[in-house]
């Protein structure tokens, strides 16, 4: 009786550990979290030009506001040139803040390349930055524009510890 009794908590000694070894197994449609990538590795404390800039883009690809209005000073203003009426047209920040709500809104798909800086100049608090750019908005996959430019952004803090924002943008991309 001693040895059925045995042989009986044996199996269920193995059976146990057979259940546990195949609910630990590693199930390839159900991969484990990745916690080596963090949003401190994508989103940055805008204390680097770059910063900046790398904020920017994680905005527009994942149309996130809030990210993007952390890049814009209080007094923020955007300016381009309207060809059609020969004059540049101007905006504040409450304005652009509504127009890029609207574009994230209203778009399938936004994909920005920031290429290399042109111009770098200023001080510690204060640099103006020209640089090209790629951008290709999706509205659906029938329209598609894809827009290559340039940018001339004056970026200024208050202190050399504080946060780069960028307080005018230009747009000189031709039509």
């Amino acid at each position: 009786m001693n040895r059925k009794r045995n042989r009986t908590l044996l199996y269920c000694s193995l059976l146990i550990a057979n259940c546990t070894l195949l609910i630990s197994c590693f199930n390839p449609f159900s991969p484990g979290i990745d916690n080596s990538i963090s949003n401190e590795n994508i989103i940055t404390d805008q204390k680097t030009i770059d910063g900046v800039f790398q904020n920017f883009k994680y905005a527009y690809t994942f149309k996130d506001t809030s990210i993007y209005g952390q890049t814009l000073a209080a007094d923020f203003v955007f300016t381009y040139f309207d060809f059609d009426l020969g004059v540049d047209v101007s905006w504040d920040r409450a304005t652009d803040m509504r127009t890029t709500e609207g574009l994230f809104t209203n778009t399938q798909d936004l994909r920005l390349i920031w290429n290399n800086i042109v111009v770098q100049e200023g001080d510690s608090v204060l640099v103006d930055v020209k640089r090209g750019f790629n951008l290709t908005i999706t509205f659906n996959p029938n329209d598609v524009i894809n827009f290559y430019g340039f940018v001339d952004m004056t970026l200024a803090r208050p202190t050399a510890d504080d946060k780069w924002r960028i307080k005018l943008w230009k747009d000189l991309t031709n039509p």
